[in-house]
Parts: structure tokens; C-alpha cells; sequence
């Protein structure tokens, strides 16, 4: 996986000789959820339930988005739908999705748990709360709040930030 901490991280992890790493809110390029926010988005789910007229949908039960190489599981999906010029809902553009209940975020080289993450396909950007942790191989950032743009892989996680990163020698010698 190729989680790139910018400079400040890796200057702090250096600093505490490569132990675990505190932090109040660490900048990150998680260029390994950067993804083709333009790709289509396809929901599986065990049920739906379709409310057209408040321009919602939401998906429970065994729930996986997949866009691209991305997937999230959640056990629920809360699907808003974007409002058209004349404040009816586009169903056809979705302008927010919410999953909450073990939410796993992955891709062929990171992976991300939270409580819940808000995923907005028009901006791209995805804010995952609660208990996140973002992993790399051994490696691994958390914290209470991973915010990623997706279009460009830049992140940033804030909330009593630990990191852990390998140093490749076992036994610190």
C-alpha cells in the first residue's frame, strides 16, 4: 500500500525514533484511496427502500459500494439524492451517501475502518468518523476523524492521532 505521510509526520516519527507517533491532526497523502470519483458507483445490499419524494434511499443489510477499485461495507447505506433546478430530487445524481455499522473502507493496497463515513461523489471527498484507523502493511495512522479527497489522495486525520510505523529491523537494533 503506498500511504505517504507528508514531511511533518515523518519528522515527528523520526523525532520519537520511530515509535508510535501522538499528534492533534496529521496531513496524509493516501494515494492508494485516490480513485475515478467520475467511475459509476454500484450499490449490492440485502433490501432497499426507495422514498422518491424526499429524494432518498437506503440500503441495509450486507452493504457494499464498489467505484473503480474501491469498496465500502457497511451494515446501512443512507443514500441522498441531489435536488434538479426545480427542488425535486435528481435521482439520477447522488449527492450524499452515509454508512454507518462496520464500516470498511478498501482498495488493493489501503484499508480504512470507522463508525461511519460520508461519501459525496460530486465533490469526491469522503469524511470517515469514530474509531478510524487507516492501514498500510504493517503501518497504520488512527484517529476520530479521516478526511480524504479521493480525486487527489490527499487526507488528513484529526482527533488524538496515533501512528505506528514499521522500521523494517526487528529488535531495535
Amino acid at each position: 500500500m503506498a500511504l505517504t505521510l507528508r514531511l511533518t509526520l515523518a519528522s515527528l516519527a523520526l523525532a520519537a525514533g520511530l515509535a508510535p507517533a501522538f499528534a492533534q491532526g496529521t496531513n496524509l497523502t493516501v494515494s492508494g484511496l485516490q480513485q475515478d470519483t467520475g467511475a459509476p458507483v454500484e450499490v449490492t445490499a440485502d433490501s432497499l427502500q426507495v422514498d422518491q419524494a424526499a429524494g432518498s434511499a437506503v440500503f441495509t443489510g450486507n452493504v457494499l459500494i464498489v467505484q473503480g477499485t474501491m469498496r465500502l461495507a457497511a451494515a446501512e447505506v443512507r443514500v441522498a439524492y441531489a435536488k434538479a433546478a426545480d427542488g425535486t430530487p435528481d435521482t439520477g445524481t447522488i449527492d450524499s451517501m452515509t454508512a454507518t455499522g462496520g464500516v470498511t473502507l478498501a482498495t488493493a493496497t489501503e484499508a480504512a475502518e470507522a463508525a461511519e463515513a460520508v461519501y459525496s461523489p460530486q465533490s469526491g471527498d469522503l469524511v470517515m468518523t469514530g474509531d478510524v484507523l487507516l492501514t498500510q502493511g504493517g503501518n497504520s495512522v488512527s484517529g476520530q476523524t479521516l478526511t480524504i479527497d479521493l480525486d487527489t489522495g490527499a487526507g488528513r486525520m484529526d482527533g488524538r492521532v496515533k501512528t505506528v510505523l514499521q522500521t523494517g529491523t526487528a529488535g531495535g537494533n
